[in-house]
């Protein structure tokens, strides 16, 4: 088979899609030497990619996700190569596409969420460009032979919203790194102070406890709600990693305004000093009000780090009974949470070894075979 892969949001400028996209490139390069595959990228991200596969290359395209170029250019490059499979790891598929197809669809939050405040334009503005979302939304899905999911609870949200995908959607679950950046002492310590989360000086270095949480700040992901936490617990410092953006600026500005002086903003960090914050958390923190499955918290548990984590979405599924669970539109309910694991060395020793467990179960590798056989089932029919 002759594959295409849509991997403009692949590494670091896709955040989470982002990861998905990387990690399905790279499993899919050590597990097939059969069939061919064209990966495309923008000018963001080209040079993060480097085939190690002979089968695999990649092409650059100059068409932006979300753009007028995707919808009127991007379709015809893609045709021209004349692909058995495309595959699209976002539901912006282009509408004059019509080749054979899989699409992944990670979650319907545009659907739970549309709010003109999740947009940097007017109102006006925002409602126009969710209604022509709507529309590449509902036709990726309806001209798709597979739809590819990351959770049960995705898959049946789509089905609820979606009916017609009934018979052709199924889950790859996402997974976790197989190792991690487990650091040595001075390399820990050294990115620690360059957050400032070490006092002292470099003999008797001091860790300030901190609660960590990681991934963006888009609305849905609730985290007004930590300011208030910030607040309750002001001896302890409530760390944010996340690329600066429009809405990491917006939730800065409401920080100052309220004069929490416990929130420090690390911007983006690499994969080395990631693994380090996770580690040296007290507790990782996720207040999201919906997700489609939900990365960081399963990253977190994978580096020993207790997680208390929001009831909502996809996050029991993923997580299973290792977080400790609260209510995402109750304060006092987070609040008790944070006090009650903060407190009991033995509830979180537990909250580690179950979260041991848990990432245990998930496996990239496992995912991209999964994916390899939608295209096969294309091929077939």
């Amino acid at each position: 088979m002759r594959i295409g892969i849509d991997a403009r949001f692949y590494g670091s400028v896709g955040k989470g899609l982002g990861r998905y996209t990387e990690r399905l490139v790279s499993e899919l390069e050590k597990i097939d030497t059969i069939n061919t595959y064209v990966v495309y990228l923008c000018k963001e991200n080209f040079d993060e990619y480097t085939p190690k596969n002979k089968n695999f290359s990649k092409r650059l395209t100059s068409s932006r996700w979300y753009s007028f170029s995707e919808q009127f250019f991007l379709p015809f490059l893609l045709m021209k190569e004349k692909f058995d499979v495309m595959h699209f790891p976002h539901f912006n598929v282009p509408l004059l596409y019509l080749r054979p197809y899989v699409v992944t669809l990670h979650d319907l939050i545009l659907f739970h969420y549309p709010t003109e405040k999740a947009s940097t334009r007017s109102a006006l503005f925002y409602w126009c460009k969710f209604a022509l979302y709507r529309i590449v939304l509902e036709n990726a899905l309806l001209r798709s032979k597979h739809v590819i999911t990351v959770s049960e609870f995705t898959r049946k949200d789509i089905i609820q919203n979606y009916p017609f995908v009934k018979n052709k959607i199924n889950v790859t679950k996402e997974a976790v790194s197989e190792f991690c950046y487990w650091q040595n002492n001075e390399e820990g310590e050294r990115v620690l102070r360059n957050f400032n989360l070490v006092s002292g000086d470099a003999q008797h270095g001091i860790l300030q406890p901190y609660f960590l949480y990681v991934g963006n700040a888009y609305p849905h992901k609730n985290l007004k709600l930590l300011l208030d936490m910030a607040e309750l617990f002001p001896n302890t410092l409530f760390v944010f990693v996340g690329k600066e953006d429009f809405f990491y600026k917006q939730l800065k500005s409401l920080v100052a305004a309220r004069n929490i002086v416990n929130i420090y903003f690390t911007g983006y960090v690499t994969e080395v000093e990631l693994g380090v914050l996770y580690r040296n958390a007290s507790l990782y923190l996720f207040p999201s009000l919906y997700e489609g499955f939900g990365l960081p918290p399963l990253e977190a548990m994978q580096y020993g780090t207790p997680v208390i984590a929001s009831n909502r979405g996809s996050l029991p599924e993923v997580l299973g009974d290792a977080p400790l669970y609260f209510d995402p539109e109750s304060a006092p309910d987070l609040a008790n949470a944070i006090e009650l694991l903060k407190n009991d060395r033995e509830l979180q020793e537990q909250c580690r070894v179950r979260g041991f467990e848990q990432t245990a179960s998930y496996s990239w590798r496992s995912m991209a075979e999964a994916t390899l056989c939608e295209y096969q089932k294309i091929n077939e029919d």
